[in-house]
């Protein structure tokens, strides 16, 4: 694969085509236009709709405090050509063309931007009344459920289906979450820092209910593992999503275990003159030494301006940059504002920074001295002197920073 990536061209690209008109790929022709490029620029996009931003779907559309979220940006005036309402069918790198449903397109270079697809309930297809929330045509769906103040089954409880079931209970809906596991967030969090959330779900109202499985979904009822039967107006299915990668099969685009492109520490992939950024791709973090697949917002942000100034760069002879951030997130849930910096697999000791059955709390992961990762919930300051002191990877003082009086950029050794 590094052989096949070393062997990029080195004239200046012509036309630049971006697969996925979500925030990673619109980010990526904005910064191309930034930076100078002066080429084409033609940004494919399945969806119909105006490009939009996601984390406003879970909240203000689904509410109907918002119509949409369509991303401020003029693509006329910036010369970004949208093609949207168009699915890709598939990638022929060796001829330098992209497959889609209006027929192929041809690239100098192109960026693979498809983002993520949300995993379906088995048995659940087609069923009345189940639902996903990943588009803008899913919050749509949803919201006049959510005006009728029906019952409804949350399956999973992750961010999205924390985030979901917030909105419901605003809007006035008895909710009852389903999770598999023994606790909400299995996935992303140590039992320890996840269990004073399950107390957030009484708190406002939704019951949680872990340990338990969905036997099966019929119109109007949900019925569980161990017997019971849950009333459904609606069942909203939030147990994660997958890169949507599946139209790069064959295409000879090395994927890894979960179906992400394998980009390197460039964003590049193993096919000349292919890109790929944001929930799609994975990438080798030099900061925690393993590869990471990151399905949040800002690494869609943030990856754009790394492939952006590679793409340039390459023609001029410049020092590939390498992409290496440290991960961030943030979820509105139960009316706490929560935040996550870093990665924590490698951490070797956890510390806690208050109360965390308060209403504001920060648990703080260390590797040796190091900071790590940390998790804030209701201290936006903890979250962003903490993330400044992972990317300086400077040495922590425990004994200090266990004091929650004490700004963490004071707490250091």
């Amino acid at each position: 694969m590094s052989e096949q990536r070393q062997e990029e061209g080195s004239s200046a690209p012509r036309r630049v085509v971006v697969a996925g008109a979500g925030m990673a790929g619109v980010q990526t022709a904005v910064a191309l236009r930034e930076r100078g490029f002066t080429g084409d620029v033609i940004l494919i996009g399945a969806e119909p709709h105006q490009p939009y931003d996601r984390p406003p779907l879970s909240k203000a559309v689904l509410l109907g405090k918002s119509e949409g979220s369509a991303f401020d940006v003029d693509f006329a005036a910036l010369g970004i050509e949208l093609r949207l309402g168009c699915e890709v069918t598939g990638l022929r790198p060796g001829d330098h063309e992209l497959d889609t449903e209006a027929g192929p397109v041809p690239y100098d270079v192109l960026v693979v931007a498809t983002g993520a697809e949300p995993i379906r309930l088995p048995g659940a297809e087609g069923v009345p009344g189940v639902h996903l929330l990943r588009t803008l045509d899913d919050a749509e769906r949803l919201r006049p459920v959510l005006a009728r103040q029906q019952d409804i089954v949350v399956v999973g409880a992750g961010w999205i289906g924390a985030e979901f079931a917030t909105a419901a209970r605003e809007a006035g809906c008895a909710v009852t979450v389903v999770e598999a596991a023994e606790r909400p967030l299995a996935g992303a969090l140590p039992a320890e820092v996840a269990a004073p959330m399950a107390g957030w779900y009484a708190d406002a109202g939704a019951v949680l209910r872990t340990h338990t499985r969905v036997a099966r979904v019929e119109p109007g009822a949900v019925l569980l593992d161990d017997g019971a039967r849950l009333p459904a107006g609606a069942v909203v299915v939030g147990i994660g999503a997958r890169p949507a990668t599946g139209r790069l099969s064959g295409s000879g685009i090395e994927l890894g275990v979960h179906g992400e492109v394998m980009a390197d520490e460039h964003l590049r992939t193993s096919a000349t003159d292919v890109y790929a950024v944001g929930d799609c791709a994975s990438f080798p973090s030099g900061r925690y030494g393993e590869r990471l697949l990151v399905h949040h917002w800002d690494n869609a942000l943030q990856g754009p301006r790394t492939v952006a100034a590679n793409i340039i760069g390459r023609a001029s002879g410049e020092t590939p940059a390498v992409y290496d951030p440290v991960p961030y997130f943030w979820s509105e849930q139960f009316g706490r504002f929560v935040q996550y910096a870093g990665h924590h697999a490698a951490a070797d000791a956890t510390l806690w920074r208050g109360d965390p059955s308060g209403p504001a709390w920060t648990v703080c992961w260390l590797s040796g001295e190091r900071l790590v990762a940390l998790l804030a919930v209701g201290r936006p300051r903890d979250l962003a002197q903490g993330r400044r002191l992972i990317e300086s990877g400077t040495p922590m003082n425990p004994a200090l920073l266990v004091d929650p009086a004490r700004p963490l950029k004071a707490a250091t050794a």
